[in-house]
């Protein structure tokens, strides 16, 4: 293989791949629908990358079929051109979770599932690894605010750290050394049809961890697990479980714990991200870092220094005055988490959101769940759906979210392009904008607004 060529270029999860072949002297190259910023790092680091889908602007050294793999991302439709060059000529094309899969084959991966929690969860044991004595390579879904990028290499340690996508069950191409898994709330049901079939995939999850390997599931999942002979299974939770927290003090912007482990219990732990939430993923993420490893004060001073990733809990502005955050929460499960965790932080005061609910699938199936979580905010303001990859279902909108919002909360629905003008009109103390959209495009312009005022 002398070049990889990836159709869906700018994805976070394929962006980390393409830096991951960069760093090996391949040729890579790729399409995707829109430049970003994430594209044009990419460009700069040295990828031929095109916003065209036009098999003429391949480039050549990308159409030699013997030395060439082709991946490409699940939420391309079958009717792509390139994509059907590709197949037509007898490419070899993989889906990114297949080339992760190979990865986890030949190295020691320790990977993180669930609904919520992967992608912080994931960053955290990253982090924790690479600033230990163990080091590890990380494919990651979102950007460290520590390392300012979603990969991470380091070609003597023999850990991958992978965040386990269940989308389109993508996960079971993975053969994890250890996972965890952070939830199980139905999601995805566009691909999975019911929540059985979603538990189920999970359950099947749990049986590609490799003997000798390990297993750390959340207290409160409702899926079984079945892993194979020879798997250490462990249970974690806040407060209770083979792995938990102990002797939890919050209080003036800080939260520290104890670690409470069958692999040796550590005192006195910073939150380097003072989060409510950040309590459960650092749990996870400390117990991977022990069965890797790396010791008890790496594992103190790495969770210390953990910033955190863009867009979870990621603070734009923090006042006395003025609270400004994005947090990616989509599903109705972390967004009550994300809620509950900034009651935890900003006790008594009055917390906003402005939601973008993304795909009208998880809408059509989840509204009366949204409405619900949504609900114990002070006050709701919600835009137009994000569509992603689906077109408009008739009856669907944020309207009917809108609609089963409990009596006497504080609620609006604005279009998208009009927050800027409605921030302005309105006086915030604590303001998140929640969702997995491009409404947070405009947290630059919400905080100068703040600011001003």
């Amino acid at each position: 293989m002398k070049s990889v060529y990836f159709i869906g270029a700018g994805g976070i999860g394929m962006s980390a791949l393409e830096r991951y072949f960069l760093s090996k002297g391949l040729v890579v190259a790729g399409y995707d629908r829109t430049s970003c910023e994430l594209t044009e790092e990419l460009r700069a680091e040295g990828a031929d990358i095109h916003y065209e889908d036009n098999p003429d602007l391949i480039p050549e050294a990308c159409k030699d079929r013997d030395n060439t793999l082709v991946v490409y991302t699940p939420a391309i439709p079958a009717t792509h051109k390139e994509l059907t060059f590709f197949r037509e000529n007898g490419f070899d094309i993989q889906k990114r979770a297949q080339v992760l899969g190979t990865l986890t084959r030949s190295m020691k991966g320790l990977c993180v599932a669930g609904t919520h929690g992967k992608t912080t969860t994931t960053s955290m044991t990253a982090h924790l690894l690479h600033e230990s004595h163990v080091g590890c390579n990380a494919f990651l879904g979102g950007i460290t605010k520590n390392y300012g990028t979603n990969y991470l290499l380091d070609a003597k340690s023999p850990y991958v750290v992978i965040e386990a996508d269940e989308f389109d069950r993508s996960f079971h191409h993975l053969r994890p050394y250890a996972s965890v898994i952070t939830a199980t709330d139905a999601d995805h049901l566009d691909i999975y049809g019911t929540e059985e079939a979603y538990l189920e995939s999970f359950r099947h999850y749990t049986e590609l961890i490799q003997p000798g390997g390990a297993l750390i599931l959340h207290r409160n999942l409702k899926m079984k697990a079945n892993p194979q002979e020879g798997v250490r299974v462990y249970t974690y939770d806040r407060i209770e479980g083979d792995f938990h927290a102990d002797n939890i003090r919050i209080g003036n912007g800080r939260i520290v714990l104890d670690f409470v482990s069958p692999l040796g219990n550590i005192s006195d732990i910073e939150l380097g991200v003072p989060v409510s939430i950040n309590i459960e993923n650092g749990i996870a993420a400390m117990a991977l870092a022990q069965i890797a490893g790396a010791t008890p004060e790496e594992i103190r001073k790495g969770m210390l220094t953990f910033t955190g990733v863009d867009r979870r809990f990621d603070f734009a502005l923090k006042t006395d005055k003025h609270v400004l955050l994005s947090d990616y929460a989509h599903h109705p499960a972390e967004i009550k988490q994300s809620i509950l965790s900034l009651r935890e932080v900003f006790n008594g005061r009055k917390i906003s959101a402005i939601f973008q609910p993304h795909l009208y699938t998880r809408t059509r199936d989840f509204y009366k769940d949204f409405a619900d979580s949504l609900s114990l905010l002070d006050e709701v303001i919600l835009t137009e759906i994000y569509p992603a990859r689906e077109k408009p279902i008739p009856g669907i909108t944020s309207q009917i979210i809108y609609d089963n919002l409990r009596p006497g909360i504080e609620k609006h629905i604005i279009e998208k392009k009009d927050i800027p003008a409605f921030v302005e009109s309105e006086d915030f103390d604590v303001l998140v904008v929640l969702g997995a959209g491009d409404a947070v495009d405009y947290i630059p312009q919400i905080k100068k607004i703040l600011e001003s005022k």
